[in-house]
């Protein structure tokens, strides 16, 4: 195993458990180190500060171990395993409600540069190093131990989310059976999932919570689900029985994708009441005074570097303020950011900059992240990405 020091100084981060070492700590380097290696990471006075995976960019290593460890087929199956086990705990291995839910959660889950995603009976692996991409084989290995066999497919959808100097060469597929597409369940509700063409692993996993939530306030209600991409949010507030749903995306895709979620999960009576409209939300919205009593915003990432952040906070603002504006005394709106860029507190101060400029009154009502299948690292707050706001506009 090849090393890496760090700089005098530079330890502190790690010795508080943050798997990242940045490239600005590094003192120096064995020769010879490839992307993907495993490698210890000392200190200046030559102490051991954990073992990782190594990638020549910002992120140096993304660290596996804090203690000596062998990153090995057993390694793989206790780390996976000790995710499964916490997932039980959840309540979400062999829910008869809810079959799709996350395994592996990146650094939440001490597995930095790792996602797996579970539908039903098929794995779905994402990897964001090339070092977790070399161990891809004993990952599968591990998933179908922990499963005892109930998986029929992994299928590995890595080839975008490497950087682009490590993805030529590798392609999306399947690396243990065949399977194209699913339908899962969540909260009992039905969903088509496909996790070739799908964003994501094939569905939006981290909404499910806030998609339960609005069941709670839906009954009655003409609704707004704007970037409805698979309409999620559409079936929960059709089946808590809504006035009327409106689910709106500029992808004719998601369009198509939510008029078939929203055909697996009501009635004719239920289908009547909505309407999948292409088009671009903003411009929809300016049309639509006092239309909907429940407005969803659920955009797509707005930055996903830090030189686009303030532009993303512009468009935050923008939209919500239109949104506002729009809405009728007492209406509700749920508003999310999935940018890591745009921290909770930013996020907040931008939606109050939002509220000012609607010159309306606004009361919160829930504050909102991602579930619990998506944990978050005490010791890694860049994590925590999805934030949320239902708010009451006066």
């Amino acid at each position: 195993m090849k090393k890496i020091w760090l700089k005098r100084g530079k330890e502190a981060a790690v010795k508080r458990f943050h798997p990242w070492v940045f490239s600005g700590a590094v003192h120096r380097q064995e020769d010879g180190l490839e992307d993907g290696d495993v490698v210890e990471v000392l200190d200046s006075k030559e102490n051991v500060l954990g073992i990782g995976h190594y990638q020549d960019g910002s992120i140096t290593v993304r660290i596996l171990s804090f203690t000596p460890a062998n990153i090995d087929a057993d390694f793989w199956r206790e780390r996976i395993g000790q995710a499964y086990q916490y997932r039980q705990q959840l309540g979400l291995v062999d829910s008869e409600l809810t079959n799709c839910y996350r395994l592996v959660h990146a650094a939440g889950d001490r597995l930095p540069g790792l996602i797996v995603d579970i539908y039903d009976k098929t794995a779905v692996i994402q990897c964001h190093s090339i070092g977790m991409h070399r161990q891809i084989d004993l990952i599968a290995a591990a998933l179908q131990d922990i499963y005892a066999g109930k998986l029929v497919a992994i299928y590995d959808k890595s080839e975008h989310t490497l950087p682009s100097m490590y993805a030529a060469g590798i392609t999306n597929e399947n690396i243990f059976g065949e399977a194209r597409e699913t339908v899962v369940k969540e909260y009992g509700h039905s969903f088509l999932v496909n996790w070739e063409s799908g964003q994501k692993t094939g569905f939006f996993l981290d909404q499910r919570e806030n998609r339960h939530l609005i069941s709670r306030y839906a009954e009655g209600k003409r609704v707004l689900n704007a970037f409805c991409y698979s309409g999620g949010f559409s079936v929960y507030a059709l089946a808590a029985g809504a006035a009327w749903v409106d689910s709106v995306d500029i992808s004719e895709t998601a369009v198509q994708l939510t008029e078939r979620n929203v055909a697996l999960n009501v009635d004719e009576t239920a289908q009547s009441r909505h309407r999948a409209i292409q088009a671009d939300v903003l411009d929809f919205i300016k049309e639509q005074q006092d239309q909907y009593d429940i407005y969803i915003l659920d955009p797509p990432a707005f930055a996903k570097s830090k030189h686009k952040r303030h532009k993303a906070v512009q468009a935050y603002k923008r939209l919500n303020a239109m949104a506002m504006r729009q809405m009728p005394s007492g209406g509700i709106l749920f508003t999310f950011s999935c940018s890591k860029v745009v921290d909770k507190a930013l996020f907040r101060n931008t939606i109050v900059a939002a509220a000012m400029e609607s010159g309306r009154q606004v009361r919160v009502m829930h504050e909102l992240g991602q579930p619990a299948d998506h944990p978050v690292n005490f010791f890694h707050p860049e994590g925590e990405y999805l934030k949320g706001l239902v708010l009451q506009i006066v």
